[in-house]
């Protein structure tokens, strides 16, 4: 069966057995989601090993030159105009103060040493002593609000990124991996951390020492700075040429480093099956594969990056040599003193140094950009089931379900018709039963009940009100869900029962464990209602995690509930108990169940039979036998009952 087409992966993400994740669903702007990425040149690659890209429904954009997609950062930044502004200007001071260290050189070498006077020697040390705590003092202050900053920031982008994940269709997971999206809350969120807290704060520092530089170097000598200037040319060229080149190269790598986080996470989420047919060698072999091509074409940007920082050294320190030699026979020739070289060389280091970080920063921000569009796709992407314009409540009381002539395809298989023209009323506190071949269109119903796709014809209403004109959050919230894989989440047992009533006391939430016929293997756990269930209850055994999620459902108390074979994973006495507690359950509510099993349906007061999409029979079991040969047959291979004997001859 077609298990909620969209992947029990969206089921997990989405709770929808509760429909409690409505309530946390951000409808942001799109103008206020953005994200900057950068690392320093370790972390950088270690983040980029954990990177991944989107597949179909968030395509790779082509590699961008600009480094324009970085201003989408602001509306994130702008709550901290006040701490940006404090780091700002520790950042000017502290440039400020590493500019003022060689005019203090130049001076206690031309009036300390050359006067030989002691008390000039001591006064000139003296202030490079206060420069020096003066650099030190805004240095900290710097350091700590753009790391504060960094942190705060990727917080906050990491919230509005999972925020709008959360408020997608399941039309979004059809096509895109749980994994790649993990992968932009990770790897791709990370990247901004160390921008935001060092690279950018770093790129404006080096940039200031470059311009103070370049301008000090020209009040010491004009001549020598024009030397200088001319050599930039030279050595800013293969900056932009190798940049570029370094960017492309960071793309490709990062989508191949797609590739084995995919893998990874697909197999890691099927281990059981993967041991049980001794595939091992076979998926170490395939992931190893994708390791190895993303690390030759890491390599290739690695030498690039190598070349690169080569290229810029030779050619940086090449021109600052032969512009000191020019220097020193200027001093030897009476044209500049001692100091003003000693001065003129501090400043040309500086330039040099700065020339050097800025183009490190520069790859980084080319990098980041990269990251900025592929967190943007995420963020622009938008669910094609909006939210209601009007806010019509539910009736607390009306006229039940009813599918009024609907017909749907998913949207991955547009060609193929989910449900065809389909009508059907489902009277308050009726218990109805869908039964039918795999495909039929049972689960559909259900997706389309609780709005995670809209119909392409017809309209569906619950008490007379069409679902399309009630928010997400009042129509999930009353309708509960139980699935025939129960989905647990890493928590207690009281966290995991109480998802979807997180107000329930634990009186309520044993009574509805009692219910649910839970309540005795969960008092022998180590712990109780607080024992730890592990990553998807795998603690627990199928029939143990299925009673879990019927307790949840029973403790929502929703006056809808949708039940997808949800006795399926018990053994008989417990199967007993457990439908017992959900007939009781069901009583005065309005109950839709899809079945597998027929002996589970059989008080139904109505069975649906579909086929193709169609409502093909309804009626009572034993009314069915006689006028449905679609659920004779049915009846025939689970009961045994010969199909000549409950169906007329064809």
């Amino acid at each position: 069966m077609q298990l909620f087409s969209c992947s029990r992966r969206f089921a997990a993400a989405q709770s929808i057995d509760e429909s409690a994740v409505a309530r946390n669903v951000g409808h942001a702007s799109p103008r206020s989601f953005a994200c900057l990425a950068s690392r320093r040149l370790q972390s950088t690659e270690y983040s980029i090993r954990l990177g991944i890209l989107m597949p179909d429904a968030m395509t790779s954009p082509p590699p961008s030159r600009r480094i324009s997609p970085l201003f989408a950062l602001f509306p994130f930044l702008r709550p901290y105009a006040g701490r940006w502004a404090l780091a700002f200007f520790a950042l000017v001071t502290s440039a400020s103060a590493t500019l003022v260290l060689p005019v203090a050189f130049k001076y206690l070498i031309d009036r300390g040493f050359a006067s030989g006077d002691r008390g000039h020697i001591d006064r000139y040390f003296l202030a490079l002593f206060v420069v020096s705590l003066v650099l030190a003092t805004a240095t900290a202050l710097r350091f700590y609000l753009v790391s504060w900053l960094g942190e705060r920031v990727t917080a906050d982008l990491r919230r509005a990124v999972y925020d709008h994940v959360l408020s997608m269709s399941p039309q979004f997971f059809e096509t895109t991996q749980t994994g790649e999206v993990l992968s932009r809350l990770t790897a791709d969120t990370t990247l901004i951390q160390t921008v935001v807290g060092t690279s950018l704060s770093l790129g404006l520092r080096n940039f200031f020492l470059l311009t103070g530089g370049v301008a000090m170097l020209a009040v010491t000598s004009p001549v020598l700075s024009g030397y200088i200037i001319a050599t930039l040319v030279v050595v800013i060229a293969p900056i932009v040429i190798f940049g570029r080149r370094v960017r492309r190269l960071s793309r490709a790598s990062q989508d191949k480093i797609a590739n084995t986080s995919a893998l990874a996470g697909e197999v890691l989420n099927a281990m059981p099956t993967v041991q049980s047919y001794t595939q091992e060698p076979f998926e170490a072999r395939r992931y190893g594969g994708a390791v190895e091509t993303a690390f030759e074409t890491a390599l290739t940007r690695i030498r690039a990056r190598a070349w690169l920082t080569a290229v810029v050294i030779v050619l940086v320190f090449t021109a600052i040599v032969f512009v000191l030699w020019l220097g020193a026979q200027a001093v030897l020739a009476g044209r500049m003193t001692a100091g003003q070289l000693s001065q003129f060389i501090l400043y040309a280091v500086f330039t040099a140094g700065a020339v050097g970080a800025v183009a490190e920063v520069w790859g980084d921000l080319q990098r980041a950009a990269g990251a900025t569009e592929r967190l943007l796709q995420l963020l622009a992407a938008r669910s094609p089931v909006l939210q209601a314009e009007t806010t019509v409540a539910l009736p607390a009381r009306g006229e039940g379900i009813r599918f009024d002539d609907v017909s749907f395809s998913y949207p991955s298989r547009p060609g193929i018709a989910a449900l065809s023209s389909l009508s059907l009323e489902v009277r308050p506190g009726e218990h109805v039963a869908l039964v039918g071949p795999s495909g039929a269109g049972k689960t559909t119903l259900f997706q389309l009940l609780l709005r995670f796709y809209d119909p392409q014809a017809g309209r569906i209403l619950i008490n007379g009100v069409p679902t399309r004109d009630v928010p997400l959050v009042e129509l999930r919230r009353e309708i509960g869900v139980v699935l025939q894989e129960s989905v647990i989440f890493s928590g207690s047992v009281l966290d995991n029962i109480r998802y979807g009533a997180p107000e329930a006391t634990l009186a309520q939430v044993q009574q509805a464990a009692d219910m649910a016929a839970a309540a005795g293997f969960i008092e022998e756990l180590p712990e109780g209602y607080d024992t730890f269930l592990g990553e998807r209850g795998v603690r627990l055994s199928g029939g143990q995690r299925q009673r879990i999620a019927i307790a949840r459902a029973i403790l929502k108390n929703p006056p809808i509930l949708l039940l997808d074979e949800a006795t399926s994973a018990l053994d008989a006495a417990s199967e007993r108990l457990v439908q017992k507690a959900l007939d009781n359950a069901a009583q005065n509510r309005t109950t839709l169940v899809i079945a597998h099993r027929l002996a589970t349906v059989q008080q139904a007061d109505r069975i649906i039979v579909l086929e193709q999409g169609r409502i093909v029979a309804q009626g009572r079991h034993a009314e069915l036998l006689l006028s449905s040969p679609l659920y004779a047959q049915l009846a025939a291979l689970q009961f045994g009952e010969q199909l000549g004997q409950t169906a007329p001859a064809q």
